[in-house]
């Protein structure tokens, strides 16, 4: 067991919850960021264009590798989760650096939130605008070559691959599987694939959430890897997971969370949480229906965002 614990581990959680808070944020509000009144739909855009299934697998799984600083380039297989991964870029700082109007304060949430999958704005996925971003993810399939790409030549590097189960479905990401055989030697860097098992793709269960965790691990030792199977929301079997990942040649780290977790979990009767319907927008009709209304503001209070970032102090994590 690792000694990663107390105000770490604190931190890590925190983390994760500003993370999913801006998430949903840019997924839905136009206005009213910091709910400070009661939400209304002319806090809503008009458009809702994005994913949140995925979103908060991505933030879990940057947030525990970031804390440690455990990687140098991460590479987003599902890039249609941008949502995360633009807030987890925006809270580090490292988007303002590209884009001046993306300061890590209220106004920068103002400014990512109602500028996301909006014309002129930011894409509804990662794409090459995105700071570091060399796997645009739109088409999945190609995160863990591009992660092998990074790491050849380069035996200074560490790269994390964060594949989606879906992703994994694909002839591209299950033949790059193989390309652990290729870097067996101290001339190139070292790539640490990532599987994100959430269970449902946009319509459907998941080829791997089918299988039992035996065959799925006995799939991936196949290739060549050492997988270990973690509960991704357990923050210190992440980090167990990480510390024994350092001391393997060819690790391959599966990662289990719900799909849609710390979302709504039924709409009319609809199981959304832990299923395919939360692959994009969960609540659809949320400007024209008031009991969706209702359920966004519960599901965004739930984050307690307010405790995380002050006006004045900015995010405090």
């Amino acid at each position: 067991m690792n000694d990663f614990g107390g105000q770490n581990a604190i931190r890590c959680e925190r983390r994760i919850r500003a993370c999913d808070y801006l998430s949903v944020a840019q997924l839905y509000l136009k206005d009213n960021f910091l709910l400070k009144r009661k939400l209304s739909i002319f806090d809503i855009k008009p458009r809702l264009l994005g994913h949140w299934g995925t979103c908060h697998g991505i933030n879990v799984a940057y947030a525990n590798l970031k804390i440690r600083g455990r990687m140098t380039n991460f590479i987003l297989g599902p890039g249609h989760g941008f949502p995360a991964l633009q807030a987890n870029l925006f809270i580090d700082g490292d988007l303002a650096k590209v884009d001046e109007k993306a300061q890590p304060n209220l106004d920068g949430i103002k400014y990512i939130c109602q500028n996301f999958s909006w014309p002129g704005g930011f894409p509804s996925h990662a794409s090459p605008v995105t700071p570091g971003v060399i796997c645009e993810g739109g088409e999945l399939g190609y995160a863990l070559a591009a992660a092998y790409g990074a790491a050849l030549g380069h035996p200074e590097k560490r790269v994390v691959a964060l594949i989606g189960d879906g992703e994994l479905e694909t002839a591209t990401a299950l033949s790059s599987l193989n390309l652990c055989k290729l870097f067996t030697t101290d001339t190139n860097g070292k790539v640490l694939p990532i599987l994100h098992l959430n269970g449902y793709k946009i319509s459907g269960p998941t080829i791997s959430a089918r299988k039992s965790e035996r065959e799925l691990m006995e799939m991936i030792r196949g290739f060549g890897y050492t997988p270990l199977f973690i509960n991704g929301d357990d923050t210190g079997e992440f980090q167990d997971a990480l510390d024994e990942v350092g001391m393997m040649d060819v690790p391959f780290i599966i990662m289990k969370t719900e799909k849609g977790e710390t979302g709504p979990r039924y709409v009319d009767g609809k199981k959304i949480a832990g299923n395919y319907l939360a692959h994009q927008i969960p609540l659809k009709d949320v400007k024209h229906d008031l009991k969706e209304l209702d359920i966004l503001e519960t599901w965004m209070k739930s984050y307690n965002f307010r405790e995380l970032f002050d006006e004045k102090e900015g995010f405090l994590l």
